[in-house]
């Protein structure tokens, strides 16, 4: 009878510890997922706040199909020096370049163009510079001007000197290779 009574208490000790093993596991990774979270917006968000905090703007055209525009959500965006740099330099925007809904950004109207079977968002196809790349990371000035767009996927160890780069000013009294080498870091 001590040895039944043993073992229901050995077992309900180990559900209490299986149990108390989740809730840590699940508190820390969401922990961990804060510090790292991108504060992102919409376009017309970012044109009211740069009036009251100026910042340059970061956009990430993506579409709903894209594989590698997933890849940049799961890997680069959750890093946590991108993140960083995102949220202290930049106002972050994510822009589905084949959105259907109507957009307005400096006082124009920018609509859904179909196209065969998707189609694409004129503001995208503006800002893109006519290369609809997908992902395409947009660069614009507090003045909602383009800097620069970039297209492709960039893994965090990529895209973040970029975002100092672009973030801290330096593309305005340097070139981006000798940023990297004052940096010490080797572009391959």
């Amino acid at each position: 009878m001590w040895r039944k009574i043993e073992e229901n208490m050995v077992l309900k000790i180990y559900k209490f510890l299986f149990v108390l093993f989740i809730i840590a596991a699940l508190n820390s990774n969401s922990i961990a997922q804060e510090k790292t979270l991108v504060k992102w917006y919409t376009i017309e968000e970012v044109q009211e706040l740069i009036k009251i905090e100026p910042r340059k703007i970061y956009i990430d055209m993506f579409t709903d199909w894209c594989g590698w525009c997933k890849v940049m959500d799961k890997k680069t965006f959750t890093n946590e020096s991108v993140a960083k740099h995102l949220n202290s330099n930049f106002y972050a925007v994510k822009f589905d370049a084949e959105g259907k809904e109507n957009v307005n950004f400096k006082d124009k109207t920018f609509k859904f163009v179909a196209q065969g079977s998707r189609g694409y968002h004129e503001l995208a196809a503006a800002l893109m510079q006519g290369k609809m790349s997908y992902p395409t990371s947009v660069f614009l000035d507090e003045d909602l001007n383009v800097i620069s767009p970039l297209p492709g996927y960039y893994p965090p160890e990529k895209l973040d000197p970029i975002l100092e780069f672009i973030g801290e000013d330096h593309y305005k009294t340097t070139n981006y290779e000798q940023f990297l080498s004052q940096k010490g870091i080797v572009n391959n």
